[in-house]
């Protein structure tokens, strides 16, 4: 394969999502007001203008493309792994299954990315509260908007986009019929939030809880893998 060449300028000025630029625009506006009020709180403005900007940075990424590989979908940390029931508006029947679940900070990127190659056949919303999304309960209590990929071989994998205790906006870009790739963006979830990656019957996950994920970078699972399930320690 021919190799690339990534340029430093791509790499260090990382381009924004246009769902953020109204939001800059309001965070520079309002540091321009406290500035001309005080100069101390201008300063303040405009480190909130620049976290704003971060907030809504959307960087490209390098998506492994060999087939079965279950791809983060979010950016942040790793903060459980284990049997769960899908939500039931997902109609991925009441076994639990093996679930993966990365929760983003404010400072993580928050733009979502789809987990494997398929056809997305179920975008599900529920309403719920805003619990601080490393919670188990978040799972089951917060606000969530959840697809359903299925592969050509029958089987499924699901991305769950939970609101956090700050996230008051689930945003979701795809529909059901669409044939989507790994490592394709589909949404965010704004500020700060979690995302569930629901397994396969007897797929083992290939990260550890307290590591760190990349969205359309990180590999989840191997579909067709015989590794077990990973562990690990800080060290």
């Amino acid at each position: 394969m021919k190799a690339k060449n990534i340029s430093m300028a791509q790499y260090v000025v990382m381009p924004i999502h246009r769902e953020g630029w109204p939001f800059i625009a309001l965070f520079a506006l309002g540091a321009l007001l406290l500035g001309l009020l005080w100069s101390p709180l201008g300063w303040l403005g405009l480190a909130a203008t620049l976290w704003c900007a971060s907030f809504f940075r959307d960087p490209d990424r390098v998506t492994p493309n060999r087939a079965g590989l279950v791809i983060s979908p979010a950016d942040g940390m790793v903060c459980m792994v284990g049997h769960a029931v899908p939500p039931e508006e997902l109609g991925m029947g009441p076994e639990p299954r093996m679930r993966v679940s990365v929760f983003m900070s404010v400072f993580d990127v928050h733009i979502n990315r789809i987990p494997i190659d398929g056809k997305v056949v179920r975008v599900a919303y529920k309403p719920g509260k805003f619990l601080n999304a490393s919670l188990d309960k978040a799972s089951e209590d917060n606000e969530r908007l959840g697809i359903r990929v299925e592969l050509p071989d029958g089987r499924e994998v699901a991305a769950v986009q939970i609101a956090g205790l700050v996230a008051r906006r689930i945003k979701c870009d795809i529909s059901e019929g669409t044939e989507v790739i790994a490592g394709q963006r589909y949404g965010l979830i704004r500020f700060g939030s979690r995302v569930d990656v629901y397994l396969p019957d007897g797929v083992a996950p290939l990260i550890a809880p307290g590591q760190r994920a990349i969205a359309g970078e990180t590999v989840l699972a191997d579909l067709d893998g015989v590794e077990p399930a990973r562990d690990g320690e800080v060290r």
